[in-house]
């Protein structure tokens, strides 16, 4: 009893932290979302979702894109990561990281000086006689900053579970006759889906909810919901901004649920809800 109390006491700046900035905002979202500006009952802001779905569709497809291209380059990364020397791991660990000492809003004005009619990219292709080729104020622009701000967040859950991979297992599967891809597939592969499932968590939910790097690279055709929800507020229209993180963050739970399935309590890259 007593180490349960003990065990309780020590949590307790936990239990007062979650409950000042997890629970009263939730709670406060979902009263805005659920009245009016005069703080009347109201389910009118529910109806309006209706005009935004295609913005919600529009950062749920760029967000997925993002997710599955940061997945495609962090998995051989992370693989040659985890079987590095230590020295070698820890030139490359600070080479990852090391983009992530720089604050979000310098790393995206740097993408649109690199990709400006003006930018880096396309002095140089003009020196090649090609060009100039417009890549800002695109989605594929929107895709690069989320991809280069959020690759991190991908690459350090399955290099942290690829690390647990044991050397033997895979030695033991390339004596038994498995060729390279077969080792991949039947071993690798299936030993670090909680890496994968919490690297795509980690990415989505930023990647869906992002705002500032779609307003700098994306311009105003490529509004998502990020975006929206900001100029709600910004506009003093709280209760349809509540309502809209209200989704957002029904989503985002919802992503996690699944993305735990394929995880574990003991796994050191899992993302528990």
């Amino acid at each position: 009893m007593k180490k349960r109390f003990s065990s309780h006491l020590v949590g307790c700046p936990y239990y007062v932290w979650a409950a000042i900035f997890i629970v009263v905002p939730v709670l406060m979202v979902l009263y805005y979302s659920l009245t009016d500006a005069n703080g009347a009952f109201t389910l009118d802001n529910l109806k309006n979702l209706v005009g935004f779905s295609d913005t919600l569709v529009l950062s749920i497809w760029l967000g997925a894109i993002a997710t599955v291209i940061c997945l495609i380059i962090s998995y051989p990364m992370a693989y040659i990561l985890s079987r590095s020397g230590a020295n070698t791991q820890r030139t490359l660990l600070l080479l990852v990281m090391l983009p992530m000492w720089i604050n979000l809003l310098l790393r995206t004005y740097s993408w649109m000086t690199i990709l400006e009619d003006t930018g880096l990219i396309n002095t140089l292709l003009g020196k090649l006689g090609i060009g100039p080729i417009h890549m800002i104020n695109t989605s594929g622009a929107v895709v690069l900053g989320m991809v280069y701000n959020f690759m991190p967040y991908m690459i350090m859950p399955l290099y942290s579970i690829m690390t647990k991979i044991d050397k033997t297992t895979i030695e033991a599967a390339q004596d038994l006759g498995a060729s390279g891809l077969q080792v991949l597939g039947k071993v690798i592969f299936p030993l670090s889906v909680p890496g994968i499932a919490s690297g795509i968590t980690m990415v989505f939910v930023p990647s869906v909810s992002t705002f500032y790097i779609s307003q700098k690279l994306g311009g105003t055709g490529y509004t998502l919901i990020g975006d929206v929800i900001d100029n709600q507020f910004t506009n003093n229209a709280r209760n349809m901004g509540a309502t809209l993180s209200l989704v957002l963050m029904v989503l985002i739970l919802l992503c996690m649920a699944v993305m735990n399935q394929f995880t574990a309590e003991d796994d050191e890259g899992a993302i528990l809800v």
